[in-house]
C-alpha cells in the first residue's frame, strides 16, 4: 500500500495518532520498534534449526536472513508498529484436561481463525495510515519471515517468557499478534524487560518436556506441534501425555502467574464457541471431510484437514479408557487414510487394556 507525501509531522506526533487510531479500531495493544537487525536474535534461530527443534517445519528454515532483519525483507522500511488483539478465556483452559470425555482445543482456535481477525483490522489501520499520513507500507499476520514475538518485546508490548511465548503485563498469555512495516519514521518505544524471575511455572507443567533449558523449545515434543504441524503418525511416547488434547495446548500459557492481570476477549470473533468448549469426544469420530469442513468452517482447525484432526481426536479417545467409544473406533481401523486407520489400532487396544 502506498500514499502521496502528507503534511509533515514529528515522529512523536504520527507515533501517537497511530497507537490512538489502532486502539480505536480494536487493537489492545500497540507498541513501535525500528527495523535494525538483531544479531543475537539471528543466533539463537540458527542454533534452533541446528538442534532440528524446528521438526518437520521446513519452511523455517529458508529465509533465515529475512527473518533476522526485517530490511532485508523488505528495504525500505524505516519503522515497525506491532499490533496485539486479546484472546483472553473466559474459563480455565486447563480445567477440562480432567474430563476424560471431552475434548480439549487450544483457546486460540475455540471460535474465527486470527489470521482474518487480525489482519482485517491491520488493513483498516494500513488505509487510514495511508489516507492521513501516506507513506508505503506492509501488512503480516504469521504469513510472512516475519519474527512477530521478539518485535512484540522490541517494541514493548510484552517479554518472551520461559516458553518462549510473548507475556504482556496486562493481558497476561494471551495476544495475537500482527505487523505494520512502514516507509515513515515513527519514535520508538522501549523495550519491555523480562519480569519472568525464578519462576519455572511453564516450563514444570509441560507434559512431554518439551522445554530443554528456560527460554528454548524443542518443538518435536510440543503437543501443539504434535497435534497441529506434525503430519503422519504420533511418535507413540507422547500419546499418553496429549491426554484429552485434540488441537493445541495451552499448559505452559494458562500457568503463568501473570494471567491474574489478564482480561477477557472483547472482540466477539474471538470469545470461544460454545460448541468448542470441552465437546465430547465422540462428536467427531464420525466426521468425514464434508462434515469437517462444514463443522470448522472459519475455523483455524480447518487447515489441518480431516484426517490429521480425527488422527488426534482418537489419540484423546484412546487416553480416555471409555470402552463405550470402542464400536466407532473400530469402525475406523479400516478408514481409506493409513495414518487414521493405524491410529484407530492403537486406541482400539489401548481402551481394550482398560
Amino acid at each position: 500500500m502506498s500514499g502521496d507525501a502528507h503534511a509533515a509531522s514529528t515522529p512523536q506526533a504520527l507515533a501517537a495518532a497511530i497507537k490512538t487510531q489502532a486502539r480505536s479500531i480494536g487493537f489492545d495493544s500497540v507498541g513501535i520498534t525500528d527495523a535494525q537487525p538483531d544479531p543475537v536474535l539471528e543466533k539463537r534461530l540458527r542454533a534452533f534449526l541446528t538442534d532440528n527443534h524446528h521438526g518437520t517445519m521446513a519452511w523455517m528454515q529458508t529465509r533465515i536472513a529475512e527473518r533476522a532483519n526485517p530490511r532485508t525483507l523488505w528495504p525500505q522500511v524505516r519503522s515497525i508498529i506491532m499490533l496485539g488483539m486479546n484472546y483472553g478465556p473466559d474459563a480455565d483452559p486447563l480445567k477440562a484436561l480432567a474430563e476424560k470425555d471431552k475434548a480439549v482445543i487450544s483457546v486460540y482456535a475455540q471460535n474465527r481463525d486470527y489470521h482474518d481477525v487480525v489482519k482485517k483490522r491491520l488493513k483498516d489501520l494500513a488505509r487510514w495510515m495511508v489516507a492521513t499520513h501516506g507513506g508505503t507500507l506492509k501488512v503480516f499476520v504469521d504469513t510472512a519471515p516475519v519474527m512477530e514475538k521478539p518485535l512484540a518485546a522490541r517494541a514493548g508490548l510484552g517479554w518472551q517468557g520461559k516458553h518462549t511465548n510473548l507475556v504482556a503485563r496486562d493481558y497476561g498469555s494471551w495476544l495475537f499478534l500482527g505487523a505494520i512495516f512502514t516507509t515513515l519514521d515513527l519514535a520508538v518505544d522501549s523495550p519491555e524487560p523480562d519480569h519472568c524471575g525464578q519462576c519455572t511455572a511453564c516450563l514444570d507443567i509441560c507434559p512431554t518436556k518439551a522445554f530443554p533449558a528456560p527460554y528454548k523449545l524443542d518443538a518435536r515434543r510440543c503437543i501443539s506441534y504434535l497435534t497441529i504441524e506434525h503430519k503422519g503418525m504420533i511418535p507413540e511416547p507422547y500419546r499418553a501425555a496429549m491426554g484429552n488434547r485434540i488441537y493445541g495446548c495451552d499448559d505452559c500459557l494458562a500457568v503463568c502467574p501473570w494471567n491474574k492481570f489478564a482480561r477477557q476477549a472483547r472482540e466477539t470473533k474471538l470469545k470461544a464457541r460454545d460448541d468448542l468448549k470441552a465437546p465430547d469426544l465422540g462428536t467427531f469420530l464420525t466426521f468425514d471431510d464434508a462434515r469437517f469442513r462444514t463443522h470448522f468452517s472459519g475455523s483455524p482447525i480447518k487447515r489441518i484437514g480431516r484426517n490429521r484432526f480425527v488422527r488426534n481426536v482418537l489419540i484423546a479417545v484412546g487416553n480416555s479408557g471409555n470402552e463405550n467409544y470402542c464400536g466407532a473406533v473400530h469402525a475406523l481401523t479400516t478408514d481409506p487414510d493409513r495414518v487414521v486407520a493405524q491410529t484407530a489400532q492403537w486406541a482400539l487396544a489401548q481402551l481394550k487394556k482398560a
